[in-house]
């Protein structure tokens, strides 16, 4: 996976690189073990946590480039 965007499932992008659980848990989204966040979309999540998803999306995607 080189790049994520707001509108992939959080199940495909752990299932890419698991360590980017860290960018989920620090958001607070401690259930990433749930099959109903695993089918949110990194949007959705966002909006549930009250967390800026172009942020969290940047930030993701830096740790994915520097791979």
């Amino acid at each position: 996976m080189t790049e994520i965007t707001k509108d992939m499932t959080i199940g495909d992008i752990l299932d890419a690189d698991s360590a980017t659980a860290v960018f989920f848990l620090e958001m607070g989204m401690h259930c990433l073990g749930c099959p109903h966040s695993r089918g949110e979309t990194v949007e959705q999540a966002c909006a549930a946590h009250g967390v800026d998803v172009n942020e969290l999306i940047a930030k993701i995607n830096a740790y994915l480039a520097a791979k």
